[in-house]
């Protein structure tokens, strides 16, 4: 997780604030940006692009090692300079999906095998994390898969999701 470039493609939904907070003191830089132009200065490891992302004209100008994108959003992988993709969504041909949101919890499933920028492959697995009462939960998956590729275990999960501040959706 040491010296690594996230950029997060959102309108405010707060996907970057928790990822930022998540990772503070891990070495890594998390910029944000409302249009890919924005991002595409400096090579990113992780793109993180927010299922309110708007502005599909020039993203083929930002190059990332890994691109985390709502499902729905498919087709712009094939624009991404990337060398993998990974979908969040609630399709079950998304790689992160939820399987129950009940409550103050979300139960995170992670539908196939994840390979982090940094770490151990994640394997298929469910994880329950404390939800806020009234958050959207595709900025909440956003986020979370965001921690995952950057190689937080998936057992610090609940305890990052449950202290950061700043509460996407």
């Amino acid at each position: 997780m040491l010296d690594v470039r996230v950029g997060v493609w959102e309108r405010d939904e707060g996907i970057s604030a928790a990822v930022g907070a998540a990772l503070a003191g891990y070495g890594a830089e998390v910029s944000a940006g409302r249009h890919p132009a924005e991002l595409a200065a400096v090579p990113l490891e992780l793109l993180v692009i927010s299922p309110g992302a708007l502005g599909w004209a020039g993203a083929g100008a930002v190059h990332c090692r890994t691109v985390l994108l709502p499902g729905a959003a498919g087709p712009l992988a094939r624009t991404l300079q990337a060398g993998q993709a990974v979908s969040y969504g609630t399709s079950p041909r998304d790689t992160l999906t939820f399987s129950s949101l009940e409550g103050d919890r979300l139960c995170l499933a992670v539908q196939r095998e994840l390979v982090p920028l940094s770490g151990p492959v994640v394997e298929q697995q469910e994880l329950v994390l404390p939800f806020p009462t009234g958050a959207s939960p595709l900025p909440f998956l956003a986020a979370a898969g965001a921690l995952l590729l950057c190689g937080v275990p998936p057992e610090e999960l609940p305890r990052l999701a449950a202290g950061r501040g700043h509460r996407p959706g």
